[in-house]
């Protein structure tokens, strides 16, 4: 065999090796983000410094809006926000938790959970629920919510009250909508 055909016998057996070795390789994952990017957000809604992110999740749901009378405008009604119902997913599509609420509740599958206080919320584009920035209170129970100090509601999808009628003949009426929206949860550094 000539020097030339076995280099390239040697070159077409280490081409055929490294395809098996690629084609039995895991496909992977795409990296979690080690930080959370705030620098697109309104001012109002930024998590304060010292504080970094502990776990981001996609919540995808329903919120419930109920017809009901307007707050000090006799006669007049309006949709109001009554509750959410959401899975939370990690990044890679995996339900790590849920929110739900009256009161707006956070909770991990490990059995953790937290309620929060609205500290501030700004536009996020029509169609969209506001984004949003609340203080948590103190875990219950120990572990993924144990710590978590804020949340913040971005990358929002739906949400916003019915385009239906709410009129003083349809209050108590109940209707359902569609949202999606990141919850990126904060301990202290």
């Amino acid at each position: 065999m000539s020097t030339q055909r076995f280099a390239l016998s040697l070159a077409a057996v280490s081409a055929i090796v490294l395809l098996g070795a690629c084609g039995s390789m895991a496909p992977m994952k795409p990296m979690a983000s080690s930080m959370f990017m705030q620098d697109s957000l309104p001012d109002a809604v930024k998590v304060p410094a010292g504080h970094k992110v502990a776990m981001e999740t996609v919540g995808v749901g329903e919120i419930t809006y109920e017809c009901r009378d307007k707050a000090n405008a006799p006669g007049m009604t309006e949709w109001v926000f009554v509750g959410p119902n959401a899975a939370l997913n990690d990044r890679n599509g995996k339900q790590v938790g849920k929110y739900y609420g009256p009161p707006a509740t956070w909770e991990s599958m490990d059995g953790s959970k937290l309620t929060a206080t609205q500290l501030a919320v700004a536009p996020a584009g029509a169609g969209n629920i506001p984004y949003q920035l609340v203080k948590a209170n103190p875990a219950m129970g120990s572990g993924a919510m144990t710590g978590v100090t804020h949340i913040q509601r971005v990358a929002i999808k739906g949400g916003v009250a019915p385009a239906s009628a709410c009129s003083p003949a349809s209050k108590g009426a109940r209707e359902i909508v569609q949202y999606q929206a990141d919850y990126i949860f904060w301990k202290a550094a």
